[in-house]
């Protein structure tokens, strides 16, 4: 099953009809780096034009520009990110990321590693997570770049982060994933309803590690750029079910999760994650977990 009729229909069921859209460029400032340096007159001075991204603290959309956004020294030195507007999302999520241990289990090319070393303020610790090693390159290149001293860095399957025999204040799962056609154009020619069950399977994979690694009274983020539900709201309901979380309510951008999905009723917390359709960002599902308190 596949082909751009069978996924659209998938999501019109889901409650969005389908259209064509065009992604803006965004960019997230580095406060840690940029603090003190007139990053925004500086960048407007080199034509570069930005506008305020509204749900989102650091994020701005860039707008029109008479240099590349990434060959400026501003970029080179770290003060900001290109980072697309709703991957800004899931690193906001945690409370109080100063001085905790963090982990990230997907973690390159880097941009949400260097979003939680931001945030941090260069303080605690972050182990970051990747099992390609040319993507490890990108990863730590964008670290360096950024002037992240806080991560080390671990050439490491998720499936097998259990092994470091640590626990996490606060774990990022930000899953591989199908993607989705605004990303891609070839998407719909290119995916098949398998290849997303496949990929959920490996979530669920990672999912199970991860909550190893978390402590009991830790935060986790789930999050995917995928459209398909047997990756987002599917996958958190078995979570529920099998890994004794529990899903937070949050305050971000986007539709509440679905929690009836092809008729199947799922856990009503569901409602707490969050989908974003494809519009001026790509497509994104995100959510919170903590592990389920023990009943008295």
């Amino acid at each position: 099953m596949s082909g751009k009729e069978f996924f659209t229909s998938r999501y019109e069921r889901l409650g969005w009809q389908y259209r064509e859209v065009t992604l803006k460029q965004a960019i997230r400032i580095n406060n840690t780096n940029a603090k003190g340096k007139k990053l925004l007159p500086r960048l407007e001075s080199l034509g570069v034009h930005i506008q305020k991204i509204p749900f989102l603290d650091s994020g701005y959309w860039v707008l029109d520009s008479k240099v590349s956004a990434g060959a400026t020294a501003e970029y080179l030195l770290g003060m900001y990110s290109i980072q697309e507007a709703a991957a800004q999302i899931p690193v906001s999520l945690f409370t109080h990321l100063k001085g905790k241990k963090a982990l990230d289990v997907a973690a390159a090319p880097g941009g949400k590693t260097v979003h939680l070393a931001d945030l941090m303020e260069n303080t605690g610790g972050i182990v970051a997570l990747d099992v390609d090693k040319w993507r490890l390159n990108a990863l730590v290149n964008h670290l360096e770049r950024c002037r992240v001293s806080n991560a080390v860095v671990y050439m490491l399957d998720a499936r097998q982060a259990s092994t470091l025999d640590l626990k996490f204040d606060r774990v990022l799962v930000d899953a591989p994933c199908s993607g989705n056609f605004a990303s891609d154009r070839d998407w719909f020619k290119n995916r098949t309803l398998k290849d997303v069950e496949r990929n959920a399977g490996l979530q669920r994979e990672i999912l199970t590690e991860a909550v190893d690694c978390l402590s009991d009274e830790g935060e986790m983020v789930y999050s995917t750029c995928s459209l398909e539900p047997e990756e987002d709201e599917l996958n958190m309901d078995w979570a529920i079910k099998n890994l004794n979380l529990q899903i937070e309510e949050v305050y971000c951008s986007g539709e509440k999760g679905v929690t009836n999905v092809f008729g199947k009723q799922l856990d009503p917390s569901i409602k707490h994650c969050r989908r974003l359709w494809p519009g001026e960002t790509q497509g994104f599902f995100v959510c919170k977990l903590k592990k389920r308190s023990p009943k008295p």
